[in-house]
């Protein structure tokens, strides 16, 4: 039963690190919009997860991202493909990486907030039927 509620919440935990990595990657994006010849740079969450987590094939860690000096894997970064091309040849859309940002802090927000009614769900399940 522990094993099950630990592999939960190391799933989210994982989640939650991915999301904050992604939203690092895009506010460098954002920042450096005005950048001559900056690569806008993104990672496909969903793969990165699942290298994560270990829910990918094996070998599929070693394709999808890199250890980091900390031992946790680094999700694998790719460049941005650039919906219109500039004379700086900076590929930064910020239309996209607006949206991006504010999609990927909802979903950031919304696993804390699941993590929290998990965390409420075992503390009530925990107490006493004599306990409020």
């Amino acid at each position: 039963m522990l094993a099950r509620l630990t592999e939960s919440f190391d799933f989210h935990s994982q989640a939650l690190t991915l999301r904050a990595d992604r939203q690092r990657l895009i506010a460098g994006n954002i920042a450096n919009a005005d950048t001559p010849g900056f690569q806008a740079r993104e990672f496909d969450f969903a793969a990165a997860l699942r290298s994560a987590t270990g829910s990918a094939g094996a070998g599929a860690g070693i394709a999808a991202g890199v250890m980091t000096a900390g031992g946790r894997l680094a999700p694998a970064l790719r460049y941005a493909q650039p919906s219109q091309t500039n004379l700086d040849s900076n590929t930064v859309d910020m239309d996209r990486e607006r949206a991006a940002f504010a999609d990927n802090a909802v979903k950031y927000e919304s696993t804390l907030r699941f993590i929290n009614g998990s965390v409420r769900t075992l503390l009530d399940a925990m107490k006493s039927h004599h306990q409020s």
